[in-house]
Protein backbone atom coordinates (compact mmCIF):
# COMPACT_ATOMS: atom_id res chain seq x y z
CA UNK A 1 0.00 0.00 0.00
CA UNK A 2 1.67 3.16 -1.21
CA UNK A 3 -0.27 6.23 -0.10
CA UNK A 4 1.08 9.71 0.47
CA UNK A 5 0.10 10.86 3.96
CA UNK A 6 0.00 14.61 4.58
CA UNK A 7 -0.66 16.84 7.56
CA UNK A 8 -3.29 19.58 7.23
CA UNK A 9 -0.55 22.14 6.63
CA UNK A 10 1.05 20.09 3.85
CA UNK A 11 -2.36 19.44 2.26
CA UNK A 12 -3.16 23.16 2.46
CA UNK A 13 -0.06 23.95 0.41
CA UNK A 14 -1.18 21.52 -2.30
CA UNK A 15 -4.85 22.48 -2.61
CA UNK A 16 -4.51 26.19 -1.70
CA UNK A 17 -6.87 26.21 1.30
CA UNK A 18 -5.96 27.15 4.86
CA UNK A 19 -5.28 24.32 7.32
CA UNK A 20 -8.02 25.67 9.61
CA UNK A 21 -10.60 25.51 6.79
CA UNK A 22 -9.52 21.96 5.95
CA UNK A 23 -9.84 20.79 9.56
CA UNK A 24 -13.07 22.62 10.40
CA UNK A 25 -15.09 22.68 7.18
CA UNK A 26 -13.85 19.97 4.83
CA UNK A 27 -13.12 17.23 7.35
CA UNK A 28 -16.21 15.04 7.96
CA UNK A 29 -18.19 16.97 5.33
CA UNK A 30 -16.18 16.39 2.16
CA UNK A 31 -13.31 14.29 3.49
CA UNK A 32 -14.39 11.06 5.15
CA UNK A 33 -12.48 9.18 7.81
CA UNK A 34 -11.01 5.98 6.45
CA UNK A 35 -11.32 7.21 2.87
CA UNK A 36 -9.65 10.63 2.79
CA UNK A 37 -7.94 10.72 6.18
CA UNK A 38 -6.87 8.48 9.03
CA UNK A 39 -6.06 8.83 12.70
CA UNK A 40 -2.99 6.64 13.23
CA UNK A 41 -3.01 4.60 16.43
CA UNK A 42 -6.42 6.15 17.35
CA UNK A 43 -4.69 9.38 18.29
CA UNK A 44 -5.48 13.04 17.82
CA UNK A 45 -3.17 13.48 14.84
CA UNK A 46 -4.92 13.43 11.47
CA UNK A 47 -3.13 12.41 8.29
CA UNK A 48 -4.77 13.05 4.92
CA UNK A 49 -4.43 10.54 2.07
CA UNK A 50 -3.37 12.55 -0.97
CA UNK A 51 -4.36 10.02 -3.66
CA UNK A 52 -7.95 9.76 -2.38
CA UNK A 53 -8.32 13.53 -2.07
CA UNK A 54 -6.90 14.10 -5.55
CA UNK A 55 -9.29 11.52 -7.04
CA UNK A 56 -12.29 13.15 -5.31
CA UNK A 57 -11.27 16.61 -6.52
CA UNK A 58 -11.08 15.44 -10.13
CA UNK A 59 -14.38 13.55 -9.90
CA UNK A 60 -16.19 16.66 -8.68
CA UNK A 61 -14.55 18.81 -11.38
CA UNK A 62 -15.78 16.48 -14.13
CA UNK A 63 -19.22 16.15 -12.54
CA UNK A 64 -19.67 19.93 -12.48
CA UNK A 65 -19.08 20.14 -16.23
CA UNK A 66 -21.76 17.56 -17.05
CA UNK A 67 -24.59 18.36 -14.62
CA UNK A 68 -26.41 21.60 -13.91
CA UNK A 69 -28.23 21.58 -10.56
CA UNK A 70 -31.80 22.87 -10.63
CA UNK A 71 -33.64 24.68 -7.84
CA UNK A 72 -36.05 21.82 -7.17
CA UNK A 73 -33.19 19.38 -6.50
CA UNK A 74 -33.12 17.80 -9.94
CA UNK A 75 -30.28 18.05 -12.43
CA UNK A 76 -30.09 19.09 -16.06
CA UNK A 77 -27.90 16.94 -18.33
CA UNK A 78 -26.44 19.43 -20.71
Amino acid sequence: MSNTLLSAKELAERIKFSPVYINKSLRDNVFLEGVHYIRPFNGRKILYIWESIEETMYKSAVRNQVYIPMANGRICHG
